[in-house]
C-alpha cells in the first residue's frame, strides 16, 4: 500500500490546526465547542480502529512518518504530518505519542431503554470515570448516561483512564434524573447503612446501576427512585469504598448473576 499522496507537513506552532489540537488536548470541555474528540496515541488509535471507527484525520509526529503502518491511516479523511516538537507542544503525555486521531464527535446521542446502563450522578474525578468506563464495557454494560456535573466523559483524562472502553459504549452527557425513566429498567443503587450484601441479592438483569459522587454518594433524587439497595461488605472496616472500586464490584456481580441466570 502506498502512502496517501495528501499528506500535509505542519511546521509552524501558529497553524490553525495546531491551536485546535492544543486546546482539545489541555481543555476538558473543548471538544464540545470543537465537535471533535482527540485520541492520542496508539493504543487509543487501535482501539478506535478495532472498532471500526475511521478517524477525520491522522496526524502523524514526523520523525515516525516512515514507519506508521498504513492500515492506520487508510481509512482517515485527512492525513498531517506534524514537526516532532509540535506533536511534543501539543501533547499531553509526560512521553509524547507519535500518532493521535480527529474523531468527529456528536451530543446527539440519546438514552436506550432496555440497554444494561451504569448512571453517573456528579461523580467528577477523571481517573474514576474512565475506570468506572471500563468496567462497564468488561462486564456487559452497554450505555452510560452522565448526570449533570459529572466529568467530561471525552476529556482527555477520562479517555486515557478508559483505555478505548469509550468505543464500545453508547455514552449520553448531561442527562437530569427525569430523563432516566427512559431506561425502561429497575435501577440500583448502592447504600453503605441499607439494602442486601450485593452478593446475595437477587440482581436484575438488563438492570441500571447508579454510582453517586465521590464524597456525597448517591443523590436523593435517584434514591427515591430505586426499586433496589445493595451493600457491599466491608469486613475491613473501612467506611466506604472509592467508586470506582465499588462500580467494579457491583457491574461484575451483575455479570455472574447474568450468566447464571442464563444457565
Amino acid at each position: 500500500m502506498s502512502r496517501p499522496p495528501a499528506a500535509t507537513l505542519i511546521q509552524s506552532r501558529d497553524n490553525a490546526l495546531v491551536k485546535d489540537l492544543r486546546r482539545l488536548a489541555q481543555d476538558s470541555a473543548a471538544y464540545r465547542r470543537q465537535g471533535r474528540v482527540w485520541l492520542e496515541g496508539d493504543h487509543l488509535c487501535r482501539a478506535a480502529l478495532a472498532r471500526g471507527l475511521q478517524p477525520a484525520m491522522a496526524v502523524v509526529a514526523e520523525s515516525f512518518w516512515t514507519q506508521v503502518p498504513m492500515e492506520w491511516l487508510a481509512g482517515a479523511g485527512k492525513v498531517v504530518v506534524l514537526a516532532d516538537a509540535l506533536f511534543a507542544e501539543v501533547s499531553g503525555l509526560e512521553s509524547p505519542a507519535r500518532i493521535g486521531f480527529l474523531m468527529d464527535w456528536s451530543a446527539g446521542e440519546s438514552i436506550r431503554p432496555g440497554v444494561a446502563t451504569v448512571i453517573l450522578d456528579r461523580v467528577q474525578d477523571a481517573g474514576n470515570v474512565g475506570s468506572i468506563l471500563r468496567s462497564a464495557a468488561a462486564f456487559g454494560f452497554g450505555q452510560i448516561v452522565a448526570l449533570k456535573g459529572t466529568a467530561a466523559l471525552w476529556s482527555q483524562k477520562v479517555l486515557r483512564a478508559g483505555m478505548g472502553a469509550h468505543f464500545g459504549l453508547r455514552l449520553i452527557e448531561s442527562a437530569s434524573a427525569d430523563d432516566l425513566d427512559a431506561l425502561a429498567l429497575p435501577l440500583i443503587v448502592t447504600s453503605s447503612h441499607q439494602g442486601e450484601l450485593v452478593q446475595h441479592a437477587q440482581l436484575p438483569w438488563p438492570c441500571a446501576w447508579a454510582m453517586g459522587h465521590e464524597g456525597q454518594g448517591v443523590g436523593e433524587a435517584l434514591m427515591r427512585k430505586a426499586a433496589l439497595h445493595v451493600r457491599i461488605g466491608q469486613p475491613g472496616g473501612e467506611e466506604s469504598l472509592n467508586v470506582a472500586a465499588a462500580a467494579a464490584i457491583c457491574l461484575h456481580a451483575s455479570s455472574v448473576s447474568a450468566c447464571l441466570a442464563q444457565g
